[in-house]
């Protein structure tokens, strides 16, 4: 495993969003959805996909918080620009389980 130092993780934009609209994603080649996520008055909304169909359906995604890196570039995928990273760990046979705050936390938290 590589070690970083503090400051390589302080450039980490690690922040707290409300899922505020899910929609199937039927071009991407594995399954997912696109999701809208509020991170609140000072970032705004932002658009990620999310390969978590396996685990998740619409209805338990919308208004759940997520924890998600939104200073990654935009990324391109299909005919979708993903604007963040929605985070989660993978199980065994592949399928990603959502990193969450165990309690609501305000949109735009920052992981510290």
């Amino acid at each position: 495993m590589n070690s970083i130092s503090w400051t390589d993780f302080e450039k980490v934009e690690v922040r707290a969003g409300t899922v505020i609209e899910v929609k199937e994603f039927p071009e991407a080649r594995k399954p997912a959805y696109k999701l809208l996520i509020d991170f609140g008055e000072e970032i705004g909304e932002k658009l990620s996909s999310a390969q978590i169909k396996e685990l998740y359906s619409l209805e338990e995604l919308l208004g759940r918080q997520v924890i998600c890196v939104i200073n990654f570039p935009p990324k391109q995928i299909g005919p979708f620009i993903s604007e963040c990273l929605v985070t989660g760990l993978y199980q065994e046979d592949g399928s990603v389980v959502l990193a969450v705050p165990d309690k609501t936390v305000q949109n735009g938290a920052r992981l510290g």
